[in-house]
């Protein structure tokens, strides 16, 4: 049985390789509410409080690039 017979038979010709990404076990403390929270939400809370990490720091990386370049032309 191919692993494409419930899907198409093209459903792998996009595919990409993903390396994995390495990740470095760390000791953070955070508020025992948030903490909570992020368990209540199921298994793999420490993924999405990863993925909330990043976003946070993808938002912030891309205005502060919008508001470099736009000191540039101001300055």
């Amino acid at each position: 049985m191919s692993p494409c017979s419930s899907i198409a038979e093209d459903c792998w010709d996009a595919a990409e390789l993903v390396s994995a990404v390495v990740k470095e076990p760390i000791s953070l403390r955070v508020d025992v509410d948030v903490l909570t929270w992020f368990r209540a939400q199921g298994p793999r809370y420490q993924s999405r409080m990863n993925a909330v990490l990043r976003a946070f720091m993808q938002a912030t990386a891309s205005s502060t690039t919008k508001r470099r370049s736009s000191q540039r032309r101001a300055g």
